[in-house]
C-alpha cells in the first residue's frame, strides 16, 4: 500500500523542514530578543522602530514576505546572500523571510516576560550603577526567558508548521513533495496522513520537551 513512497525522498524533504525550522529558530530568537530590548528601550527612536517592526510584520502574510525574498531581493535587487546555486539562495532567502516574521512574534513573547520580572529589580539594579544593557543581560532578560520558555514553544511549533510555506519559491521541503505526490499518485488519503504524521512527529516531542523545561526553569513568584 505504501510501495509508491519508495520512489520518493520523504525523508530528505522532511530533513529539509528540520533545517529550515533550526536555522530559523536561532535567527528569529536572536532578533526578536533584539526587537525586544528595542520595545522596552528608555530611547524613543529604538522603542519607535521596534512598535513599527513588530506591528508591521505581524499583520504581514508570510506567504507575502516569503515571496518578497525571492522576487523582491533575489530577482530584482540579486540579493544571493553568498550562495552559489538556485537551490541554496532559496532555501538561504526562505530562512530569512522565516527570521523575518517568525522575530516579531518572539519579540511579543519575550516583552511579556520582561513585563512580568517586578519593576525594584530594574530600580535596584540601577542603584548600584548598572546601565540599561546591563541591567538587561543580567537580571531582567534572565528570568524572562525562564517565564516565556511555554509562548516560545508555541512560537517553535508555529514556526514548524509555517517552513511549508516555504515550497512557494521552490523549497524542496516536505510541502513541496507532498504537493508532487498528490500531483502523481493517485493516493490522496494516504499521502496526506504520511505527511501529517511526519508533522506530528516534529511537533508533538518538541511541545513535550518544552513544557516539561518550561516547569523545571519557571520562576518562582
Amino acid at each position: 500500500m505504501f510501495d509508491f513512497l519508495n520512489r520518493y525522498d520523504v525523508l530528505g524533504a522532511f530533513w529539509v523542514t528540520v533545517q529550515l525550522t533550526f536555522y530559523s529558530a536561532i535567527g528569529a530568537l536572536v532578533w526578536g530578543t533584539v526587537l525586544a530590548a528595542m520595545r522596552v528601550s528608555p530611547v524613543p527612536l529604538m522603542r519607535g522602530f521596534g512598535t513599527a517592526y513588530v506591528n508591521t510584520i505581524r499583520n504581514i502574510p508570510l506567504t507575502v514576505i516569503i515571496v518578497f525574498t525571492s522576487l523582491g531581493l533575489f530577482q530584482t535587487l540579486g540579493v544571493t546572500l553568498g550562495a552559489g546555486s538556485f537551490k541554496t539562495i532559496d532555501f538561504r532567502l526562505a530562512v530569512l523571510g522565516l527570521i523575518t516574521y517568525t522575530s516579531a512574534f518572539v519579540c511579543e513573547a519575550l516583552r511579556s516576560g520582561i513585563n512580568t520580572v517586578p519593576i525594584g529589580q530594574t530600580e535596584a539594579a540601577r542603584a548600584l550603577g548598572l546601565t540599561f544593557p546591563q541591567t538587561l543581560r543580567l537580571i531582567v532578560l534572565p528570568q524572562a526567558f525562564r517565564s516565556v520558555v511555554g509562548p516560545l514553544a508555541n512560537v517553535l511549533i508555529a514556526l514548524t508548521k509555517n517552513t511549508t510555506v516555504a515550497a512557494a519559491i521552490g523549497v524542496a521541503e516536505a510541502a513541496a513533495l507532498m504537493r508532487e505526490m498528490i500531483e502523481n499518485e493517485a493516493q490522496l488519503i494516504l499521502i496526506s496522513a504520511v505527511f501529517a504524521f511526519g508533522f506530528i512527529c516534529l511537533t508533538l516531542p518538541t511541545g513535550l520537551i518544552l513544557g516539561w523545561l518550561s516547569k523545571r526553569v519557571s520562576v518562582r513568584r
